[in-house]
């Protein structure tokens, strides 16, 4: 995997710099066949070449008095240019000259005037240029040297068969040498951008197969992307840690409910046994003493059942609210009453407080009242009997119910999962059993209702629970 992703970004690379090169002899070649085209180069300057001046010189040469001569303006031109001009009549002869340095002979021959031109044979330190002009129907001929160390001339000779075969060869060495200086310096670059990618490919598939502990350092092009692989690497960590806590706390909560069922099973299953048992010749008391024995594990046993069956479907989101307009200020004065009629809490200080006599909501009554029962068990059943416990409910925005206690608190580890499933509470104050789906219910509850319940508890002052409504 690795090479084939650094293989294919190579050739890429390969292929763009090759065409790149492709263009820029493209180009090269346009550019020469323009400027030869034009006889001027493509980048010039603004002075006219010498040989340019030479050819254009020919305006300024002009005949007086039956005498060839050139305009002043031509001879401003010669000095500005350091620059001068011999004049040859058609056999060869001069019959004009300015500014002609010393040795420079006053008549050629046609193979001297040729040599002259190709060769550059004078005996002057000069880059001399030849053109003509014509006046009269006759025709001169005109010799101009330039004094300047940067103005030179060659001719140049050559067989155009070589040139091509010149050009192929060289055109291919070319091609070879910029694919290979392409190949190395593509190979480099992709080893530099797929080298991470790679790790990014390693990161990913360690991922996979479950091993979180990934930190890489955030930096280059894909700094972005290595961040987010630590943060997706940290979230995937902490899920699992939260999955294995949960299958834990699952796990110890099927072993108590199943310790819990077992127990009452049990005695309903000894009882059953002793009361068909022709051997034992049980009173009418006794018998109706089991009997209620029986009862009483038969209805916990129910209680238990029931709970599960309803914290599934509010999970599942299966259970429809029969919604009715009651007053939320009754309903928990009769809460309270109940429980305070139960025998085992009859002697629990609990107090209630309401802002107003009506305050009614739009709720389904059985849900709130299993609801605010589940909350105000947790807080009997964990603290001791002498604590005191409000019961509070409030008309503000939302409808506000408070459950205030000043008795043990709870632990903040238990704090952040006490509304979660298979939850059961350590410090309770009396022997308690049950599903241990009492407060993960009543959470269920109120969001049922589009509510939110929270809950703040310091260790030794106490647990408040709001539900907002």
């Amino acid at each position: 995997m690795k090479w084939r992703l650094t293989g294919r970004f190579l050739a890429t690379v390969v292929l763009v710099v090759i065409l790149v090169i492709f263009i820029n002899i493209f180009v090269l070649i346009a550019l020469l066949i323009a400027q030869s085209a034009f006889n001027k180069p493509i980048f010039h300057n603004t002075e006219t070449s010498a040989e340019a001046f030479t050819r254009l010189f020919q305006d300024e040469i002009t005949e007086l008095n039956n005498h060839v001569t050139i305009s002043e303006k031509g001879k401003k031109e010669l000095d500005k240019k350091n620059a001068w001009i011999q004049i040859l009549d058609e056999n060869g002869k001069e019959i004009y000259n300015y500014r002609t340095p010393n040795g420079v002979k006053k008549k050629y021959t046609p193979t001297e005037i040729v040599n002259m031109y190709k060769y550059q044979e004078v005996n002057v330190i000069a880059t001399v240029f030849i053109s003509e002009k014509n006046l009269n129907q006759k025709r001169y001929s005109y010799f101009m040297g330039f004094n300047d160390p940067y103005i030179n001339k060659r001719v140049l000779s050559y067989d155009s068969r070589n040139v091509v075969q010149m050009f192929k060869v060289g055109s291919i060495v070319l091609i070879l040498l910029d694919s290979l200086i392409a190949l190395f310096i593509g190979y480099l670059f992709s080893k530099r951008l797929t080298s991470p990618l790679n790790t990014l490919i390693d990161g990913i598939k360690r991922m996979a197969n479950k091993d979180y502990n990934i930190n890489y350092e955030s930096k280059g092009i894909y700094k972005d992307v290595f961040y987010n692989l630590n943060n997706l690497s940290f979230q995937l960590k902490s899920s699992e840690m939260e999955r294995k806590k949960l299958e834990k706390m699952k796990e110890e909560w099927i072993g108590n409910i199943s310790h819990d069922i077992k127990t009452p099973l049990a005695s309903i299953q000894g009882f059953a046994e002793m009361m068909k048992n022709t051997d034992y010749n049980f009173t009418l008391d006794e018998m109706r003493e089991y009997a209620e024995i029986i009862e009483r594990k038969s209805l916990y046993m129910t209680e238990v059942i029931k709970d599960l069956n309803l914290s599934t479907r509010l999970k599942n989101k299966k259970l429809l609210l029969n919604k009715n307009y009651i007053n939320l200020v009754t309903l928990l004065r009769n809460i309270l009453i109940d429980t305070l009629n139960d025998t085992k809490y009859s002697n629990r200080n609990i107090e209630f407080q309401f802002s107003e006599e009506t305050i009614k909501l739009d709720v389904d009554e059985i849900l709130i009242r299993r609801a605010i029962t589940n909350l105000i068990n947790n807080a009997i059943v964990h603290n001791d009997e002498d604590v005191k416990i409000i019961v509070s409910i409030e008309k503000k925005e939302r409808t506000q119910i408070r459950i205030k206690d000043h008795g043990k608190g709870i632990v903040k580890d238990e704090l952040e999962i006490i509304f979660d499933r298979y939850y059961r509470g350590t410090n309770t104050g009396e022997s308690h059993k049950g599903s241990g789906l009492g407060m993960a219910i009543a959470n269920d509850i109120i969001q049922a209702h589009n509510g939110e319940i929270t809950i703040d508890s310091v260790i030794g002052r106490g647990t408040t629970i709001e539900i907002h409504l």
